[in-house]
């Protein structure tokens, strides 16, 4: 009687292949399944789903062993988007029982998460037909960009596992694309964690450098804040920043607004056949 397959995940990121923090993920996965690791050769944080017109299709082998067993892994000059395409259609057998992007250094929360490449790695893969998991780890915002080797990703790495084993068994459900989880600084593997909505606030605000002529070279910056006030408590940032709980949002591929169609349609119609 033939074995039935193992469960065959693609892991991805966007801070990088070097990234310490795609390295937990894969010693978090190694022993769910077959593993399979295609990641941006450099930083691409910030990049969303976009597919970089730059990237030439090539895909490049390298050495990559976790817990003494040697994974296939290949890096390339493209998104994270890039990375999960050329992953499950090319370097993957069959298309992929699960796709995780992560760990993140920083946490992707609230409105901003359309710029996120992990998010975007995830939702190219929901795309795809492919179930998946984005997971990121809340640190300063001086830390995001840094790939520290000196964070410990372990409480992030238990719910890495955690909830793609739980994807692994979970049956689709209707309108539930990704979830999206997020370890707050300090937490455990006992931390509870809490189903949550995405918050209709903004968590990363731009914020523009000090320069003498619009022609110096000055990338736009960015503060972590929120309105503590005005925020939902059901909320992915209330959940993290405020709780300081694990946050684990289901999205959806449809960005279709809530509103009645029909309630807008009205509307339209309404003003149109005003003079």
């Amino acid at each position: 009687m033939r074995e039935p397959e193992r469960p065959l995940i693609l892991l991805t990121n966007d801070d990088g292949f070097n990234s310490p923090g795609l390295r937990a993920a894969a010693e978090a996965l190694v022993d769910l399944g077959e593993l399979v690791i295609v990641a941006p050769r450099e930083q691409q944080t910030g990049m969303g789903r976009s597919l970089l017109p730059q990237h030439d299709g090539s895909l490049y082998r390298e050495e990559f062993e976790v817990k003494g067993r040697s994974i296939p892994a290949f890096y390339l000059f493209g998104s994270p988007a890039q990375a999960v395409l050329h992953g499950a259609l090319e370097i993957c057998p069959r298309l992929p029982d699960l796709v995780v992007a992560g760990i993140n250094y920083g946490e992707n929360l609230g409105t901003v998460i359309t710029l996120s490449g992990t998010v975007g790695a995830a939702l190219e893969a929901a795309d795809l037909g492919i179930k998946a998991l984005a997971v990121s780890l809340e640190m300063p915002k001086e830390l995001h960009l840094s790939l520290c080797p000196k964070i410990d990703f372990t409480t992030a790495m238990h719910f890495t596992r955690l909830f793609a084993r739980i994807m692994l068994r979970m049956p689709r459900l209707h309108d539930v694309d990704v979830l999206k989880v997020d370890i707050p600084q300090g937490a455990t593997p006992e931390t509870p964690w809490r189903i949550t909505r995405l918050s209709r606030q903004r968590h990363h605000y731009p914020k523009p450098r000090p320069r003498l002529s619009l022609e110096d070279k000055a990338r736009m910056d960015y503060e972590v804040r929120f309105d503590p006030e005005t925020l939902e408590p059901d909320s992915d940032i209330y959940a993290v920043a405020i709780d300081k709980v694990i946050s684990v949002t289901p999205l959806s591929l449809d960005l279709t607004s809530r509103i009645s169609l029909e309630e807008l349609q009205a509307i339209i119609s309404r003003i149109q056949e005003e003079k």
